[in-house]
């Protein structure tokens, strides 16, 4: 297994751009000036560059310094119990069972993501219904409370950045949980735009509501997913909070480490590093033919600009005078690069997602592949609630790597 980059393999631009956080243009214009050099400079395809001469780069450097074998050793002190709201088909589920941690129960109102949990885990305890029915103060001794609670609209009275601010959200349910369970720890997963929400009243609201309850917070997180082994440009908040008497090992805690490679959609949907099997054929949604016809004409990598423009005007419709990027639409991936966040919906125009050579949308267990579900894990429900399961999971590989971190914080509370 290729578990780091080698120093002469060769990565193409907007693997490069992803690693970096830049734009591709970005490295064209870094190139220009001799920031960057590709091997294949006056190559007619796409510029490819040396893993070794992007060292001296500070998102490299943290792969290159990564703590990442050490972090992949961590064992749970004893077997931790968890318990899980907004549980969804189960990829956060899966992370912290692989970290080491019992999950007492699970909280999700979707039937057919319950169905899922059930499906996969008969053992489990899943709890199907609405959160604000759950009396929790049922669950006894628990040390970790995790969720993706939705990120619902807040609305505000004055400047009352407590508790009291958060009614009405399913936030509130995930911290009147906490407050009636009192675990040790919790977990809460959301979009990074949560940090931005509303000029940042919403982040601050949420702040107040956890100090309020008795926790202090770790500063939220944004982790991008394809540092964690997941082939996926995905981004996610992640917010830590310990209870006040055990406060004093916030200096213990740290963020997973970046792996020490990235891996790409071949990587997800063909045999090698992450899967021992080219993926399964599955169902999927398909193009009405006339939207065919067009993105069959859009390279690998990209997008409705690639078109000619009436064909542009065709595929965009009215949406063509409108401002914006628009680089959703007709969007057809690449086979060198991670795939685009996948959405619930791989087929509508501004959310689409297209295999890298056939001309269709991505199937459920290549949309399970790049979520880094086992090929095993059954989905539940019609094709398009499979898509919607997985397009709102939290990445298998992502949260078995911040499920670690909560394990070596939790062990560090038991040694004390």
């Amino acid at each position: 297994m290729r578990s780091r980059f080698a120093d002469d393999e060769l990565l193409t631009q907007g693997l490069v751009a992803d690693i970096l956080s830049v734009s591709k243009e970005t490295v064209r214009k870094w190139e220009k000036r001799g920031t960057i050099a590709s091997v294949n400079a006056n190559a007619e395809e796409e510029p490819l560059y040396r893993w070794a001469d992007l060292h001296a780069f500070p998102q490299v450097q943290a792969m290159l310094q990564s703590s990442w074998e050490q972090e992949s050793q961590v064992l749970p002190a004893r077997r931790f119990r968890s318990v899980e709201l907004f549980a969804g088909a189960g990829g956060l589920a899966l992370g912290l069972e692989a970290a080491g941690f019992d999950s007492v129960a699970f909280n999700e109102i979707d039937h057919d993501a319950c169905d899922t949990l059930r499906e996969n885990r008969p053992e489990w305890n899943v709890i199907e219904g609405d959160i604000e029915t759950i009396d929790f103060t049922q669950f006894h001794d628990i040390d970790l409370v995790s969720g993706g609670f939705p990120c619902q609209a807040f609305s505000y009275a004055g400047n009352r950045y407590g508790f009291d601010g958060t009614r009405g959200t399913l936030f509130f349910q995930f911290a009147r949980a906490i407050r009636e369970m009192q675990p040790k720890i919790f977990l809460g997963e959301n979009v990074r735009g949560l940090l931005t929400h509303d000029k940042g009243k919403t982040i601050e609201v949420i702040k107040g509501a956890i100090k309020e309850i008795g926790y202090t917070l770790i500063e939220p997180e944004v982790l991008k997913a394809l540092f964690y082994r997941v082939p996926q440009k995905r981004e996610r908040l992640f917010l830590v909070g310990i209870r006040n008497d055990l406060a004093h090992h916030q200096a213990k805690f740290k963020w997973p480490d970046p792996a020490q490679r990235v891996y790409t959609l071949r990587d997800a949907l063909k045999k090698g590093d992450l899967f021992s099997t080219d993926v399964p054929e599955s169902e999927g949604v398909l193009y009405a033919d006339w939207k065919a016809e067009l993105i069959e004409q859009i390279p690998q990598g990209g997008y409705w600009r690639d078109l000619p423009v009436p064909l542009q005007k065709k595929l965009l419709k009215g949406s063509f005078h409108l401002g914006g990027g628009k680089t959703g639409i007709g969007r057809r991936l690449s086979w060198n690069e991670p795939s685009l966040t996948l959405t619930c919906a791989p087929a509508q125009n501004q959310t689409g997602r297209c295999h890298p050579e056939e001309t269709r949308p991505l199937t459920v267990r290549e949309y399970a592949r790049i979520q880094t579900f086992p090929d095993d894990w059954v989905l539940c429900g019609s094709m398009m609630s499979q898509y919607k399961q997985i397009g709102n999971a939290v990445p298998v590989n992502l949260a078995v790597a911040v499920a670690r971190r909560l394990v070596a914080l939790l062990n560090e509370m038991e040694a004390s």
